[in-house]
């Protein structure tokens, strides 16, 4: 997701910064000190405008969440729908930050789950290894994550999912559920949606997921 710059982006972050963290290393092994109770970590990398995080937070309060975007835009975006909220979510932080640095920014076993939504499939084959289910990605997210920690995957994507399923599947995880077609299998009626998912969905469009763990 790629947004234009916005003038009031930067200082709108840097007006809030008890919600939204611009420097994450600074919180590495220390994340649950931003929360008003320590609580199961769970990081979004890639959260868009924030809907599927802020959603999350809202219907698991006993959880804390933690929302990341590369991009200083979209993040202030999530920020301003955040502020927008009459009971605004303890259990929820934003962090402006690249997926790429996870080791820079989080202690070993400090992470319980992590969401991959809607990621940029990178189509051309050379730019595989910047798919965030590379095996690169996922070497970094087990060394962040406690042992048997979850990742789950969504794409509407067939090809970046079918890439993905073989990448977990060669790193050695271990895969709890796959769908082909989530919005008609039972599991929709618990789906949180991004607003991605929402717009896609709407056409008709299939949406994949899978639940797997490192073993």
């Amino acid at each position: 997701m790629r947004l234009r710059n916005k003038p009031w982006a930067k200082p709108l972050i840097a007006k809030h910064p008890a919600i939204i963290v611009t420097d994450p290393a600074i919180y590495r092994g220390k994340w649950q000190s931003r929360f008003a109770k320590e609580a199961p970590l769970y990081l979004e990398i890639g959260m868009g405008k924030g809907k599927f995080i802020i959603e999350m937070a809202r219907k698991h309060p006993e959880n804390n969440y933690l929302g990341m975007e590369l991009q200083t835009t979209v993040a202030a975006v999530a920020l301003k729908k955040l502020l927008q909220i009459d009971e605004m979510p303890t259990n929820l932080q934003l962090v402006c930050g690249n997926g790429n640095q996870l080791l820079d920014f989080f202690a070993g076993s400090e992470i319980n789950g992590i969401f991959l939504n809607f990621s940029d499939p990178w189509l051309k084959k050379k730019q595989a290894k910047r798919r965030l289910t590379y095996q690169t990605f996922l070497s970094q997210y087990q060394q962040v994550m406690v042992t048997n920690g979850k990742i789950e995957f969504k794409t509407d994507n067939q090809g970046f999912f079918e890439f993905s399923v073989k990448s977990l599947n060669n790193f050695g995880m271990k895969f709890d559920e796959i769908w082909l077609d989530l919005h008609h299998s039972e599991a929709s009626e618990t789906n949180v949606m991004t607003e991605y998912e929402e717009k896609f969905s709407q056409k008709g469009q299939p949406i994949f997921k899978l639940i797997a763990h490192f073993d």
